[in-house]
């Protein structure tokens, strides 16, 4: 019986082959292995049988079959007898020749079961094959195939029988016509070569120790005579290929005395084929197998074929190979394999050929021909030995040549010959020297987009793969030490290796510390014997001068400073010590620095300090000269290093200082002034800060060699000491004075301070004065900073004594003529930014300037800096941010004039004088110059405050005027100029506390808080800026002492008419609030008076009428409340912005605010909410017409509680304005404005910003919004906000989930508010209106969620009210009623048992409403239900337990997801409480098992969390710990589930607890079989296959196994291919249940 279900379970397996799909297939033949692995012989008797039974069967399902076969061969075929071995061999023996044409997949397949049953019963599969391989009967293409891959698989088996193959095979080859067949005689022969070679080859564990090479010899030569003479001469290119791959292996068993015989015509016949064929792998490899062949036999022949091999080898190098095409690499490696052959045997013969292409003028040739020669230095080395010095001399060609292929080559070959010794030979340096050069090429970046081509290179690929084989050579190859040791120290001063510095020092050091390693003395560089090499000066010049740019050339700086630190002993003796403790203090500076962050300044002065501190330790005059002389003479090599030049002006000046000659000081001084490239700047800066660095030791010898170069007459082009000049251009005069002037600033800036101030006008102003009128910029430029750093000196040495600069006003004069003649229309130059710094310091300096000239230089300096146009802020590019940079120093220069000027006289007065050539600028039309004015002005006022000592009380008398000045500007239109302001208002009254006798560090808080104000300046909303300058004018009037209160007004009277309009008003404002206690009083006419005073408003829409308005109508309002708000509720809908600011303005004082929204109120109810008005549109019915009272109130009550002091009186009125504003909100849902108000809101959005919205239920919503924040619950306002209520409130549709949000937040944020809201609201459950209703139920139902209502108790109340709803006639109330009731379980959990009956009562009518066509009510009382449960008494439970479990469960399938989900939930909860009911609950349990763990693949993320919780609870109650453990871990809400695993494991516990239900879960599977969700169809066969894997043999035979087969069966047709995946996996899985 199980035989013939296995069999039915495997037929229907393989009737489904058909399939097209090739998961499909691929699964149906996993599972016909799977039944294999359990019963291998009947599967293999029931593939056979139903092969040939279905013979018509295509062959790519038959395809399917022998591959299980295969399979199920290779896995079992220990446990196979000989009978199934027999039909095994016989089925697929038949299979792979029933078909006389090839069909390569299906034959294919049959052959590999025969291999595969070959591994252990070879002679069986041979006795079967052989049968179909007769003598003189050509044999099936794959009988010839088959025996050629036994010969791979099992050698040992297969060489016995080859020889009678071979004699066999041999006569057939001539009957082979067609090429396919030629081709698997030459696949054969291929393979039967390779194994026997094999087996020869491990004789020592071959069956027969006896077999010899000459057993095979006579017919493999016949059958190569074949192959050879005939079939390799077809036109087919496949054929010929098939061939040249057996001659290879064939060659090596061929007969010596015939191998030797066939060379001549051998070896041509296979280079003939080069030409043929393009894909050239299989014909090297064959040519390097017989090469090898006729080597081992020692051939003389093959000398006579040596030109011809060469010849048609050599260009098979030259073609580069793809790296993308494998064969073309391979085919490389061979032919390379046959020249490393060659060599070996004709080493003369090969060189003679190969080093002349060398010369060749193709670069492939060149190239290929070096590839070559490395090959055959690494593999042939020792036949090479003797060839060393002419391969050398033939290597000096490339070494010149200028292609970067070419030098990649020879790189590589100069690789090689280090490892061979070759580079000890005479010629070694000049490669060294090449790959020298090749590290320090250039940097050639390549254009990103461009691909580039196959075999191309850049010279930055070069010099990478030059610089790893240098450092290579230095570090791993042992016998290179004394090659390059010290032979690479020769290439580091040369500036044309400046590129492959850092892997050169790399190198040497790894040299050196070897060198060390060998003994102490070792590293020391032997001077004696090379004569080349850089002497200790000019290494540690350039390794100090290069390392001032450390990151250059891949971090050069690290690498050469610790060259230098290996070298100490070489440099001199005395620096161990200093350099092993200084040179990795340096090189760790370096490292935890990058390029960015490394200031260059700081750097270059630890180099110098270096520097310094090693002349220091030398402590030799002669060796320093020996330096500094060095120095000079590699200046001129740094021409074009522009930024190391300059540093080793530096390091010249810095070793000069340490000499004791003073005639070798001034001798370098004259021949630096002599060479210097005076053109260039950086040139002029390095020379300058070396005569600036050589004066802190030498001032005489520095002053006097300038003073000579001054009187040479040199800028008159007259001969002289310095005749060099003679020929220069006046430009270049120029040029050679700016440098001179630099000099002397330097000079002054680096001397020592004592010896500074005697020289100063003698030997240094004299020489700078008479260059003053000149008209070229650097020599200007340079006037300025000599002039800067003049003055900087004397302010630095001036502590220590009194100094009077006699010439300082001429000095500050000739500042100013310089800054006068800068054009005012742009800043192009630095001319005037570094005038004004000059001038800093020289008013510093004693004498006083006089009041002419300070007004002077205040005058130009802020007319050449504060009217310069405004920047272009379109530009872009470097220019622009130079121009920007420029500019901002510019400023900053100013500012530091006028502070240092300020400094002189420290007083009000002082101030006043400033501020008296400020003002204007400050009150200027223009907008760029008044920014400028007012930012310097508050640079200038908190420099006061900072520097302000009073030791006396004295009067500020001019602090009103000051403020005055500025506090209007807190409102300027620039925002820059509202911050400035701010700030200078902030530093004036805080200078005024210091006059009063206050601490500088006194904080007064009022004072503070104009700075919190800044941040609101930065957009110019004029709210901000109103409550800016109000909060200013309350500071300044408590702050302002009284004598000064007139003259305040006064001046902000004049800023009355200020052309910005912002200062005006805020002029305005500042006045009102002032003057806000001496407001007039208005008693008469308040109709009149309050018209008049809209119709301003609409005349001047400025800030300071409109607060004026404000005040006057709070005074009218607190005098007469009614006349106003009638007045005001009479002005036409929608109120304009002057109505609101008027209705605003009545919110000022608590008591009259209330009043005025009790009034309000009390208008609104005398209305109703809307009329009914029948639309115009046809058969529309009527429609909803809001009433204009209640619109007008609702917009009134909104402006009233917009502002914030109306917060007490909301306060105060805040159950009544809520419950107001809710249900007016839900009383005009769906309203529509008047037809004339339509209108007019679209005519008004139409033309311009839109007022405030009039739609009724928006406006309600608005008002109920700002009711809320100003009666204190703006945290309810933001959270309903923030959640989308707001929206929701307004939306007919989702209204009520909008007021549940609304209650929830107020029962989180506003409980104490509640009973009197709740008391208000009762009445409306009972409304005519039904919106009302549902949304005081919405309202009820959401609060009972919360605590709150049983801790104010409102429980039974609202309970009671609920349930009342039951029977409304809407079905929304109805749903909203349970929703309240089940929300007590979290409200008021503690209240569900006593109510329990009642409650539950409720929820199982809820369920079985009748007029509930969509469920709604169903739902709500299914998830009501789940959250009561767990709060019932058990009693009240137990009774409708099983009623509400049976009648929920056909909601498991339902189509909609919410009832799917709430009823899992519900089933999950009542599993819960469960206990007690044991097997009459665990029967629901297991009823419901099936669907809710397919259910856990539903398409809906939320019903799948839903079944998880509900196995969770299933759990416990199922008497199976291991599966209450499975739902515990795998089915957390947070964990991913893999569902196949799970249910796998699921089945085993299934079947080890519950084996009798076994039928039963199949067959609730067998119903989702039809399930339109397509995961949850595909599951089902999975769960099935997963049940009958884990079931004990003993209830097997609880299935129906023919209905479960044809089910599977129609399933295995399903359109979806993953359902019929998991079918087939499942019908491979029966086979335990058989």
């Amino acid at each position: 019986m199980m035989e013939s279900r296995l069999k039915r379970l495997a037929t229907t397996l393989m009737d489904a082959t058909t399939d097209k799909d090739p998961l499909v297939q691929e699964q149906i033949y996993n599972a016909l292995c799977y039944l294999g692995e359990s019963e291998p012989e009947e599967i293999l008797h029931a593939c056979d049988e139903y092969l040939r039974q279905h013979d018509k069967l295509a062959y790519p399902h038959r395809v399917i079959i022998l591959k299980a076969m295969e399979t199920v061969v290779r896995n079992n075929i220990s446990l196979l007898d000989k009978s199934t071995v027999k039909v095994v061999i016989f089925l697929a023996s038949n299979e792979m020749t029933k078909s006389k044409e090839v069909i390569r997949d299906w034959q294919q397949a049959a052959s590999s079961v025969l291999v595969a049953v070959g591994q252990c019963f070879i002679n069986k599969v041979m006795e079967e094959v052989l049968t179909k391989f007769q003598p003189g009967i050509l044999p099936h293409y794959f009988v010839l195939q088959t025996f050629a891959n036994l010969s791979v698989s099992n050698v040992f088996g297969m060489v016995p029988f080859l020889n009678s193959i071979l004699g066999t095979m041999l006569p057939m080859l001539g009957m082979a016509k067609q090429d396919h067949m030629k081709a698997v005689f030459c696949y054969a022969l291929q393979h039967f070569s390779e194994s026997i070679q094999e087996y020869l080859a491990n004789l020592d564990q071959a069956p027969d120790p006896t077999v010899r090479k000459d057993t095979f010899s006579a017919e493999l030569f016949s059958a190569y005579e074949v192959l050879f003479n005939s079939w390799l001469q077809h036109r087919e290119a496949k054929l010929r290929l098939a061939v040249v791959e057996a001659l290879g292996p064939m060659s090596h068993l061929l007969p010596a005395e015939k191998l030797e015989e066939q060379l001549p015509r051998l070896i041509p016949g296979i280079l003939s084929l080069y030409k043929k064929h393009t894909e050239a792998f299989y014909i090297s490899k064959s040519l390097c197998q017989i090469l090898e062949a006729s080597v081992d036999i020692g051939s003389r022949s093959l000398d006579a074929q040596l030109d011809a091999l060469l010849a048609t080898l050599h260009p098979q190098i030259c073609v580069p190979a793809d790296p993308a095409v494998p064969l073309a690499v391979k085919n490389h490696t061979e032919v390379l394999r046959c020249f490393t052959v060659l060599a070996c045997s004709f080493p003369d013969r090969v060189l003679a050929f190969l080093l002349p292409k060398l010369e060749s003028s193709s670069e492939r040739t060149r190239v290929g021909t070096l590839l070559i020669m490395r090959q055959i230095i690494n593999s042939a080395s020792s036949q090479m030995e003797i060839k060393k010095p002419f391969i050398m001399s033939s290597m000096k060609l490339p070494l010149q040549d200028s292609s970067n292929k070419v030098k990649r080559a020879v790189v590589q070959v100069i690789s090689a010959m280090a490892h061979h010794g070759y580079l000890e030979q005479p010629g070694g340096e000049a490669m060294m020297e090449f790959l020298v050069r090749q590290c320090a090429l250039p940097s050639q970046p390549q254009p990103k987009k461009q691909p580039l081509d196959l075999d191309d290179l850049t010279s930055d690929s070069v010099q990478s793969i030059s610089v790893n084989t240098l450092f290579l050579l230095s570090t791993t190859v042992d016998r290179m030490n004394n090659v390059l040791w010290p032979y690479l120290l020769e290439f580091l001063t040369p500036i044309q290796f400046t590129n492959a510095l850092t892997p050169l020092c790399k190198s040497l050091m790894c040299l050196a510390m070897k060198k060390q390693e060998e003994g102490d003395n070792s590293s020391l560089i032997r001077y004696d014997l090379n004569a080349n090499l850089p002497s200790p000066y000019a290494l540690t010049t350039r390794l100090l001068v290069v390392s001032s740019q450390p990151y250059a050339g891949d971090s050069r700086g690290v690498a050469a400073l610790r060259l230098l630190a290996v070298l100490h002993a070489s440099v001199h003796p005395a620096l161990q010590l200093l350099w092993s403790k200084k040179v990795p203090l340096l090189v760790e500076h370096i490292e935890e620095n990058t390029e960015k962050s490394l200031s260059q300044k700081e750097w270059e002065e630890k180099l110098l300090l270096f520097l310094q501190e090693t002349l220091a330790a030398v402590a030799d005059s002669a060796w320093s000269c020996h330096l500094v002389a060095e120095m000079c003479r590699q200046l001129g090599s740094y021409n074009g290093f522009p930024l190391e030049k300059n540093f080793l002006y530096k390091c010249i000046g810095t070793t000069l200082g340490a000499c004791t000659s003073k005639d070798l000081v001034q001798k370098q001084l004259q021949e630096l002034l002599e060479t210097a490239r005076y053109h260039e700047e950086a040139e002029r800066e390095g020379l300058a800060s070396c005569f600036g660095i050589c004066a802190v030791n030498h001032l005489e010898e520095t002053l006097a060699k300038l003073e000579e170069f001054v009187r040479s007459d040199v800028f008159k082009k007259s001969v002289g000491l310095f005749s060099i000049f003679k020929d220069r251009s006046d430009s270049e005069v120029e040029k050679i004075k700016s440098s001179l002037i630099l000099c002397y600033g330097y000079v002054a800036a680096c001397a020592p301070k004592e010896l500074l101030l005697s020289r100063i006008e003698a030997d240094i102003l004299k020489n700078i004065f008479q260059y003053f009128n000149t008209k070229d910029l650097t020599l200007k430029l340079c006037l300025i900073r000599s002039i800067c750093m003049i003055s900087q000196a004397i302010c630095s040495a001036l502590k220590g004594g009194d100094f009077v600069f006699s010439r300082k006003a001429e000095l500050v004069a000739q500042m100013v003529e310089l800054i006068k003649a800068e054009p005012l229309e742009a800043l192009r130059t630095p001319v005037r930014q570094r005038a004004m710094v000059a001038c800093t310091y020289l008013v510093i300096l004693e004498p006083h300037l006089s009041d002419p000239d300070r007004t002077e230089l205040l005058d130009t300096c802020l007319a050449a800096v504060l009217a310069l146009p405004p920047l272009d802020r379109e530009e872009n590019g470097e220019d622009a941010l130079n121009k920007d940079m420029l500019y901002a120093d510019t400023i900053s220069a100013l500012k530091d004039l006028l502070k240092s000027l300020l400094q002189r006289s420290l007083t009000p007065h002082g101030l006043q004088d400033m501020f008296a050539h400020l003002g204007p600028w400050i009150k200027s039309s223009k907008d760029h110059e008044r920014q400028r004015a007012v930012e310097v002005s508050a640079a200038l006022l908190d420099f006061y405050l900072s520097k302000l000592n009073v030791s006396t009380v004295i009067p500020f008398y001019n602090l009103g005027v000051l403020i005055a000045l500025f506090s209007p500007r807190c409102s300027d239109s620039l925002a820059s100029v509202r911050q400035h302001a701010v700030d200078c208002v902030h530093s004036l009254l805080y200078i005024q506390l210091c006059y009063e006798g206050f601490a500088r560090d006194h904080r007064d808080e009022m004072v503070e808080g104009l700075k919190a104000l800044k941040k609101g300046l930065e957009e110019p909303d004029f709210t901000v800026l109103f409550h800016t300058c109000t909060n200013i004018a309350m500071v300044v009037g408590k702050r302002v002492p009284p004598d000064q209160l007139m003259s305040l007004l006064l001046a902000l009277f004049e800023g009355l008419v200020d052309p910005d309009k912002n200062c005006s008003r805020a002029a305005t404002v500042m006045i009102n609030s002032l003057l806000k206690e001496r407001g007039g009083v208005l008693q008469e006419k308040v109709p009149d008076i309050m018209s008049i005073i809209h119709s301003k408003l609409e005349e001047v829409d400025e800030e300071h009428i409109r607060k004026a308005a404000q005040q006057t109508v709070y005074i009218l309002a607190a005098q007469h409340k009614s006349v106003v708000v009638s007045s005001l509720l009479g002005t036409s809908l929608p109120f304009d912005s002057h109505t609101c600011t008027m209705w605003r303005s009545l919110a000022t004082e608590p008591t009259l605010t209330r009043q005025i929204l009790e009034q309000l109120l009390e208008r609104m109810s005398r209305d109703v909410p809307y009329k009914e008005s029948k639309s115009f549109l046809l058969g529309s019915g009527t429609e909803r017409v809001a009433t204009l009272l209640p619109l007008a109130v609702i917009s009134a009550l909104y402006e009233i509680m917009s502002a914030p002091e109306a917060a007490p009186a909301v306060l105060d009125l805040y159950p009544a304005l809520f419950v107001t504003l809710l249900l007016r909100v839900s009383s005009t849902l769906g309203v529509q404005l008047p037809k004339n108000l339509q209108s007019k809101e679209r005519r008004g959005s139409s033309q311009g910003p839109a007022l405030r919205s009039l739609h009724p239920c928006s406006c309600a919503v608005e008002t109920l919004q700002v009711m809320l924040t100003r009666g204190g619950s703006e945290e309810v306002a933001r959270a309903v906000g923030s959640a989308g209520g707001w929206d929701l409130l307004a939306a007919p549709e989702r209204h009520h989930d909008g007021v549940a949000l609304l209650a929830g937040a107020m029962a989180r944020l506003a409980g104490p508010r509640l009973p009197l809201v709740v008391k208000n609201l009762l009445p409306s459950l009972s409304s005519i209106f039904e919106s009302q209703r549902v949304t005081t139920t919405a309202f009820f139902a959401e609060l009972l969620n919360s605590n709150v209502v049983n801790d104010l108790m409102l429980l039974e109340t609202m309970m009671d009210s609920m349930t009342g709803r039951q029977k409304d006639s809407c079905t929304l109330v109805r749903m909203l009623a349970l929703r309240g009731l089940g929300n007590i379980a979290s409200g008021a959990p503690e209240k569900v048992r006593k109510h329990g009956a009642k409650l539950l009562a409720s929820m199982v009518n809820g369920m079985d409403d009748k007029d509930d066509p969509h469920n709604l009510v169903a739902l709500e009382a299914m998830s009501s239900l789940s959250k009561l449960l767990e709060h019932l008494e058990q009693r009240d439970i137990q009774s409708m337990l099983l009623h509400i479990a049976i009648r929920i469960r056909p909601f498991f399938d339902s189509e909609q997801p919410d009832l799917r989900r709430s009823s899992i939930l519900l089933f999950g909860n009542l599993s819960k409480l469960s206990e007690g009911q044991g097997e009459v609950f665990l029967e629901q349990i297991l009823n419901g098992l099936v669907t809710l763990l397919l259910h856990l693949q539903d398409p809906r993320p939320d019903v799948v969390r839903a079944c998880k919780f509900a196995l969770r609870m299933c759990g416990p109650s199922m008497g199976c710990e291991g599966l209450r453990e499975m739902f515990l871990n795998h089915l957390r809400e947070d964990r991913g589930l893999h569902y196949g695993e799970f249910i796998n494991h699921v089945c085993k516990h299934l079947m080890q607890s519950y084996p009798e239900m076994l039928n039963r879960l199949i067959s609730t599977n067998l119903f989702y079989f039809k399930s339109s969700w397509v995961d949850i169809r595909a599951a089902a066969p999975m769960f099935i296959g997963f049940l009958v894997l884990h079931v004990d043999e003993d209830h097997c035979q609880q299935v129906d196994l023919d209905p479960l087969i044809s089910a599977l069966n129609l399933l295995l047709k399903d359109p979806v291919p993953a359902v019929r995946v998991k079918v087939a996996e499942t019908l491979g899985r029966l086979v335990r249940v058989l």
